[in-house]
């Protein structure tokens, strides 16, 4: 097997690696095994589950079914019917239209399904029903098998007033707040002023970063809990909220628990989560870099004690933040398969989706405590169809034009539910897919991520492939400091791409030169054929001129076969390429660096998008004749986006608060945005007069879209 390729990058990255120390406080053994299913014919679980769930995770569970030998049965809005998730189930089931109460939502409609193919049991995935008890009532009710915790877990663990009482009960360490229901505005500032700012808002009965909100003021008080209450009706049906102190700069760490309905409970080690955005995970990994044996044992006995105090029997995780001393505190328990399982099931080799069937059908645990490894190191990436230009991913929609999987690479698992032409709708997450790397040490398996990352190819919708590179060759992600913080820290103007290099832009330069040369040397030839030349000379010496960000740089290539020579800003540069120009990938050697990079458009009149280090680029490559003439070109006039508010991604309007004629302020809110489940306030850019409104409550807008005009002060 032939060596993974390092880039010069990669190297500096990796030597940064070698020289920082990890507590974890285990041997690491090198591991190639993702997870394992292990199907016992002897050991009889059940005929056939229904999957209540879409997507990645849909799937998911339906592979392992497979290997245990069950029938599996999917369900699917209308917009779903050609979904994945539907293709590879035995039989499927529509529950109704695309919005999710009425569909993935719709308890009716799910235990109608549920007769109709008569399905033993039901495996619910995370999200939508996954941590309703009410569903899991109904299920009880008609004799069906919940593959996850009983009612009263679900219940005591969900509700995040009574799960913060039972876990102190149970010795775990808790978060100082208010242990009630916030009634209204007024008793939020009280309990805020009360508890000592910084607080947490958020909803009793949430999660994922749902219906949260962190208020420093009266004012954002005031506001968050107007927020954070619609968020919560929205999502989870329960506009309840809590409030407690909010811990300023910690890591988000979680305990993944495993227990049966024999009183046998283990924790599986932990997983650091502290990237995040809104308060949702973008990368997480496994194990942390920050625990030390002690802690990480003291983390998972209080899990533990936490999961026997409420009879807890399924897969579950508790979430703690942890401080810069290690002291760690209980924020909640989710009942539930979590997103980020793959990563424990890649340290611990074991199917996370097959103990929870086993366990629900009545089996022991068939691991003891001293059993869980920590073998290797994984690293989750989760790849959205978001704008990360935008508050660092801002939904985005449309339809996957083009879509390869990095599946070629060695340990390398993605979990998706999409394909080449699935639709992102408005309707649902906006996740692509979770792309996961593991490796002997966590060098190898940030080595592995980063190729994976240049070697995804996703076409038709905006992603977050260059934010998360850009995070996981940063110098204080490499040395594992970081806390939920990191991204304002790190990018406090907000994120914008990769900033090139003298040398990168260089490589850059080089490369789009080299690719204008091989496209003029590709028009040369017919069939594999050299066309017939009316020169008496063949070309191989091109003067070009390219247009950076608004620099120009005179460029010339000279061509030998496959190699390029190219004389840039006083430098020489070999560049050697296959020049496959069909093939959605372009690897090129650099000067000896190898690079892969991706041309992701280019048109007749030079402009071209080059996809380098994660970052889309683009570039007007022109000859020098051509580029004398572009000069008297006229250019377009940037609209005043001061006085024309566009919706920034796809959603439904929520409320309007102007109307023409009404004088606003800067900063002033004037309508409020909804897209997948999160709000997001609209304000005025500047002091003016409403000039038009072109939207208005309930109203579905796509990005870009105008919805308020200003006029003159």
């Amino acid at each position: 097997m032939a060596a993974p390729r390092v880039t010069s990058g990669l190297q500096r990255v990796l030597l940064m690696l070698k020289n920082v120390h990890f507590k974890s406080g285990y041997h690491i053994v090198a591991s190639r095994k993702q997870y394992s299913t292990v199907y016992d014919p002897n050991e009889k679980t059940f005929e056939k589950i229904l999957i209540a769930n879409r997507g990645e995770i849909a799937c998911r569970i339906i592979k392992t079914c497979k290997k245990m030998g069950i029938k599996t049965v999917a369900v699917h809005s209308d917009v779903d019917s050609s979904a994945v998730h539907v293709k590879m189930a035995d039989e499927a089931v529509c529950v109704g239209p695309a919005p999710t109460s009425k569909s993935y939502l719709n308890m009716d409609a799910i235990m109608e399904a549920i007769r109709k193919t008569r399905a033993e049991a039901v495996h619910p995935g995370y999200g939508f029903l996954s941590e309703n008890k009410e569903f899991a009532k109904r299920l009880a009710a008609e004799g069906v098998t919940f593959i996850g915790p009983d009612t009263h877990a679900i219940q005591a663990m969900g509700d995040k007033i009574e799960s913060k009482l039972i876990a102190k009960n149970a010795k775990v360490n808790t978060i100082p707040g208010f242990d009630g229901v916030v009634k209204d505005t007024d008793q939020a500032i009280s309990i805020a002023r009360e508890i000592g700012y910084p607080v947490m808002i958020k909803a009793s009965a949430g999660g994922g970063g749902k219906g949260m909100r962190i208020a420093w003021n009266d004012e954002e008080t005031r506001e968050g809990f107007r927020f954070s209450s619609q968020e919560a009706a929205s999502s989870f049906g329960d506009d309840r909220l809590l409030i407690e102190k909010f811990i300023d700069n910690p890591r988000h760490i979680e305990i993944q628990v495993l227990a049966d309905k024999h009183g046998n409970a283990l924790w599986l080690n932990e997983r650091e989560c502290s990237i995040q955005r809104r308060n949702q995970k973008v990368i997480e990994e496994a194990p942390s870099t920050f625990l030390d044996p002690n802690t990480r044992k003291q983390m998972g006995e209080q899990a533990v004690s936490l999961a026997k105090a409420v009879k807890y029997s399924s897969a579950g995780t508790v979430e703690f933040l942890v401080d810069s001393q290690r002291n760690f505190y209980f924020l909640e328990m989710n009942t539930r398969l979590q997103v980020e399982h793959p990563i424990t099931e890649c340290i611990t080799g074991l199917d996370l989706v097959q103990e929870m069937i086993r366990i629900a059908k009545g089996y022991k645990l068939h691991l003891k405590q001293a059993d869980i490894p920590i073998k290797g190191w994984a690293i989750e990436s989760r790849v959205y169809a978001e704008d990360p230009y935008k508050s660092f991913g801002l939904p985005s929609i449309g339809r996957l034009s083009q879509y390869i999987e990095p599946r070629n690479l060695t340990n390398v698992r993605v979990d998706s539910g999409i394909k080449e032409g699935s639709d992102i709708s408005i309707y649902y997450d906006p996740m692509i897919s979770k792309l996961v790397t593991y490796g002997s040490t966590r060098a190898d398996a940030l080595q592995q991520m980063v190729e994976a990352l240049d070697n995804y190819v996703i076409r038709g919708v905006t992603h977050n492939i260059s934010l998360l590179r850009e995070i996981l060759v940063h110098p204080r992600f490499v040395k594992g400091d970081i806390s939920t913080k990191f991204l304002p820290e790190v990018y406090p103007d907000g994120f914008k791409g990769h900033q090139l290099s003298d040398n990168g832009r260089r490589e850059l330069l080089a490369t789009a030169a080299c690719l204008y040369v091989a496209l003029q040397l590709r028009s040369r030839r017919f069939l594999g054929n050299q066309r017939v030349s009316t020169s008496h000379k063949e070309q191989n010496r091109w003067e070009l001129s390219l247009n950076l960000d608004k620099d120009t740089h005179v460029v010339t290539v000279f061509s030998t076969g496959s190699l390029f020579t190219v004389e840039l800003d006083g430098k020489r540069l070999n560049v050697t390429s296959e020049w496959n120009l069909a093939s959605a990938l372009l690897p090129v050697t650099i000067d000896g660096t190898q690079r892969t990079m991706q041309c992701l458009s280019r048109d007749a009149s030079g402009n071209v998008s080059l996809q380098y280090l994660g970052t889309v680029f683009k570039i007007q490559v022109l000859n020098r004749k051509a580029a004398d003439l572009n000069k008297h070109m006229p250019e377009k006039v940037p609209e005043d986006s001061g006085s024309i508010l566009r919706s920034p991604m796809p959603g439904s309007v929520v409320a309007v608060s102007v109307k023409p004629g009404d004088m606003v302020s800067e900063g002033q809110e004037i309508c409020v945005i909804e897209a997948m489940k999160m709000q997001n306030s609209m304000t005025a850019a500047r002091t003016a007069k409403v000039k038009t409104v072109h939207c208005k409550a309930g109203d579905t807008v796509a990005e870009g879209d105008i919805l308020i005009e200003l006029g003159m002060d």
